[in-house]
């Protein structure tokens, strides 16, 4: 008898190794195409990223012999690279707690079950439909002092939207929150409906206050959504580009001018060297890393490893 169970399980092991195989197979087969898209579309550009940085790569056919780490070196001394990191610091600040504020302020105020939810639900996710350029054209369109409509006020009060840095700083923040407000509502409003609402009742039982649930209940429960949007928040920042290349282009007098513009400039429009606009980028990448990891400890709740 022992015999006939020995056999039986000689047999059912190469069968379950030939399963195990065939389903390995299929899972290879199946992300490989996902796979091969990270490859060819992120990994290998970053790869030619460092390499560039790492050469003398000018922006048309020339010599392209290492010179590491003369890029950086040129990078950072770059005349606009400090004045860059400060505004690009300055603009993610004020856009982030102002798009955190807000979209929590608006998901709690659609939260709320009156016959204006929907209404308001739609109004305020409408402006994420439009696409950031698009968006800054339309607002490029609405500051002008000749062809917009406050053409005539400001000509009257001798005022400009983007004539001066604190101007042209405040009217692109106020074009990023009107834009993207709805869509950090929205964010905020599933984390909020993912709380019980067993918690609110035994907390009104409990004799809670509003500000006492919202700080001690909203906000800790909350912590995956705020770590979310945080770090989309600060990323999305960090890198801004399309808003002041269209609004303002850097000016006045290179006081809007964020890192990315400025990778752009030395690539393009100024020295015409990839290889100093490639260690820019590297340099950012290491910050956004650096960053992004930060944020992750901050937000991670303490019975967290």
């Amino acid at each position: 008898m022992s015999t006939d169970v020995a056999v039986r399980a000689t047999q059912a092991k190469p069968r379950r190794s030939t399963r195990a195989r065939r389903e390995a197979w299929q899972g290879w087969a199946f992300a490989s195409p996902t796979a091969l898209f990270v490859v060819f579309v992120f990994v290998l550009p970053l790869l030619l990223v460092f390499r560039m940085s790492a050469s003398d790569w000018p922006l048309l056919a020339g010599d392209q012999g290492w010179n590491m780490p003369t890029d950086y070196a040129q990078a950072v001394a770059h005349r606009l690279f400090w004045p860059s990191i400060g505004f690009t610091v300055e603009y993610t600040v004020i856009t982030t707690i102002l798009l955190l504020l807000i979209g929590l302020g608006l998901a709690m105020l659609v939260q709320e079950s009156t016959r204006w939810k929907s209404i308001l639900r739609t109004s305020f996710l409408v402006p994420s439909a439009l696409g950031l350029a698009s968006a800054s054209l339309l607002f490029y369109v609405l500051y002008s002092p000749y062809a917009g409509p406050f053409a005539s006020l400001m000509k009257a009060w001798g005022f400009d939207f983007l004539g001066t840095p604190q101007c042209a700083l405040w009217s692109t923040v106020f074009l990023v929150v009107w834009r993207y407000a709805g869509f950090y509502m929205l964010l905020m409003l599933v984390g909020l409906q993912g709380i019980p609402d067993e918690v609110y009742e035994a907390a009104r039982i409990d004799g809670s206050s509003r500000w006492q649930t919202f700080r001690h209940i909203t906000i800790p429960l909350l912590r995956p959504t705020l770590a979310l949007t945080t770090i989309m928040c600060v990323t999305g920042s960090l890198l801004a580009f399309e808003q002041f290349y269209i609004l303002t282009k850097g000016g006045p007098d290179n006081s809007t001018m964020t890192v990315v513009q400025l990778i752009y400039l030395v690539a393009f429009q100024g020295q015409n060297n990839l290889g100093i606009a490639a260690a820019l980028s590297v340099i950012i990448l290491a910050a956004l890393i650096v960053i992004n990891i930060f944020q992750l400890r901050a937000f991670r709740r303490p019975d967290e490893s």
